[in-house]
């Protein structure tokens, strides 16, 4: 999460967990559909810094220390029967402010979900490639993975990144088949509608996904992929591939606007797109990121905080809004959420997935540590799987 200096087929298996009764955005009220409860299984954050990790940078053939000051905003995807993480981290060169650090990805590992093994070095970053001018001297930052549905048994894991050099940012669209050696493909909007989205700027991409088994998978809804993007305001956009990307318009041809921001709430400020959305029997679960407005936000929370909320969209049309939570379900609360180089505290959800009959979801924390919250065994148990033409 940076505050830009720019300014379906099968659904969720048995084991959806649904939560507390909520409203509509009309505020009428509506059965139980959000993902959760969630708790905190340590009040601790689960990656922070590492100052000694250094790596062999490519562009000026340096050793930095690329992990020094910060680690925050985690993609997750479960493999091999481990949870891989896919953390942003910033080094310790450039200025000392939010954006102005080279931002690489290193990932992590865990056989129970909340203690972690790294690698010493990233495995994501700005390189003397085809991106180079797009992606440096800022770096890559924010991913969303999620598994591809083409082959099962040869898994193919796609990732939505920031890529931001520190004029410009746009969303960035990278494949491996491993999780350490990544193809870039560039911007996810590049050549759509003729060019006309070449030059805008846009960021927090989250492709629509499906559950089937521990692993959650890039669903087609109508034939396509669906992605929900954006910060300040949400929008759609589809695929046929999960690599080129076209924006929905409305009539005028502007790209439409799913979720807004709500005066008064944790949202007021704005929405942005947290992990990848999860298509349930209820509907399309889109977990997101809203800041709070400093004078016409939620009391309750700090000016400008960062807090997680859940919206329901069609399983048939992605854009047709039904629920939204009226409160958020993660706030900032524990020390690591409120101190950091955001001091206005974050919790900024970005990394989902279901493993060992529970949801593991992986935030970032006041833009400087990795957290993670839980669902208990007990509360996994519930919505049967529906089948929409």
């Amino acid at each position: 999460m940076r505050i830009p200096s720019l300014t379906l087929a099968l659904l969720l298996s048995a084991s959806t967990v649904l939560a507390a009764h909520q409203t509509t955005d009309a505020g009428h009220p509506t059965t139980s559909w959000q993902i959760g409860p969630f708790t905190r299984p340590v009040a601790a954050p689960i990656i922070t810094p590492d100052k000694s990790a250094l790596f062999d940078d490519p562009i000026p053939h340096a050793h930095v220390h690329w992990e020094s000051l910060h680690t925050f905003n985690p993609a997750a995807v479960v493999r091999d029967g481990k949870v891989f993480v896919l953390y942003r981290a910033e080094d310790d060169t450039g200025e000392m402010q939010i954006g102005l650090h080279t931002s690489r990805l290193g990932l992590a590992s865990s056989t129970d979900g909340t203690t972690f093994t790294r690698l010493r070095e990233p495995v994501f970053y700005p390189a003397p490639d085809a991106q180079q001018s797009r992606e440096w001297p800022g770096g890559v930052e924010d991913p969303r993975i999620v598994e591809s549905d083409a082959d099962p048994a040869s898994p193919l894991y796609v990732i939505t990144y920031t890529q931001w050099n520190r004029v410009t940012y746009s969303i960035g669209i990278a494949t491996s088949t491993d999780l350490i050696h990544w193809t870039k493909f560039g911007p996810a909007f590049y050549g759509s509608s003729d060019g006309k989205y070449d030059h805008l700027q846009y960021k927090s991409g989250g492709i629509v996904t499906r559950l089937a088994g521990d692993h959650l998978i890039a669903a087609r809804i109508d034939g396509r992929y669906w992605m929900y993007w954006g910060e300040g305001a949400i929008h759609l956009a589809t695929s046929p591939d999960l690599i080129h990307w076209s924006p929905v318009e409305d009539s005028s041809g502007a790209p439409i606007e799913v979720l807004t921001r709500r005066p008064g709430h944790f949202d007021s400020g704005f929405p942005e797109v947290g992990p990848p959305p999860v298509l349930t029997s209820a509907g399309i679960v889109v977990i997101y990121n809203g800041m709070n407005d400093p004078s016409a936000g939620d009391p309750s929370l700090g000016p400008n905080a960062y807090a997680a909320g859940q919206a329901l969209f069609s399983a048939t049309d992605p854009s047709k809004l039904i629920a939204r939570s009226g409160t958020p379900f993660l706030k900032p609360e524990q020390p690591f959420e409120k101190t950091g180089q955001y001091a206005a505290g974050t919790t900024f959800a970005e990394g989902l997935v279901r493993f060992h009959d529970r949801w593991f979801l992986y935030y970032g924390c006041a833009d400087s540590a990795v957290g993670v919250v839980e669902t208990s065994n007990s509360a996994t148990k519930g919505a049967a799987s529906t089948s929409v033409p």
